[in-house]
């Protein structure tokens, strides 16, 4: 059995005014992955997109800061933060091993900003839809990220922040809370 956690802290938070912070909780014992992710303070009432990120050559992903800005704005955007954690790879919405990335089947925040998401994941089909998209079934969790997103359509944000190169609304994909998922026990 293999054990990693990610502590999710904040992004954005000045801007978007709350600090969205939790932990992502990720078992893999025989072929199923269970998933547990419990965020606080979240904006509330919204859908959250939360994801992997991470490169497909290995490289060790990491969490953008504000030096990611690069168009200073004060935001991190999604696309800002690519040079540093890589590119989307797992949804934990319904299915995550159908890597299925644009749905409605994430979590929603309650009126706290609370939300717990479980799932159990089977590896087999998670491993062989990965190495379709990515070119290798290794998930290697221990050199990937978790990114929670998502604030109010209602809320205005600068024509500078940008969703991604496929067109998503921004509000769907400004990052709120990230964290880097780290090996605590390896059985």
């Amino acid at each position: 059995m293999r054990k990693y956690i990610a502590n999710i802290a904040p992004l954005n938070a000045e801007k978007i005014g709350t600090s969205a912070h939790g932990t992502a909780e990720f078992t893999i014992d025989g072929d199923t992955m269970h998933v547990k992710i419990e965020m606080f303070d979240t904006p509330a009432n919204t859908e959250h997109w939360q994801h992997f990120h991470g490169f497909t050559d290995g490289k060790d992903a990491i969490v953008a800061t504000m030096e990611q800005d690069t168009n200073h704005d004060g935001y991190i955007d999604l696309p800002e933060t690519t040079p540093v954690s890589g590119t989307t790879m797992v949804p934990f919405d319904k299915a995550p091993q159908d890597m299925d990335i644009p749905n409605d089947t994430y979590p929603v925040a309650d009126a706290n900003g609370y939300y717990r998401y479980e799932k159990d994941v089977p590896m087999d089909i998670l491993r062989e839809d990965f190495k379709r998209d990515f070119g290798t079934d290794d998930i290697a969790l221990d050199k990937r990220v978790v990114y929670v997103h998502g604030v109010p359509a209602s809320m205005e944000l600068p024509d500078t922040v940008k969703g991604d190169l496929l067109g998503y609304d921004t509000h769907v994909t400004l990052p709120i809370a990230g964290g880097k998922i780290e090996m605590i026990e390896n059985d």
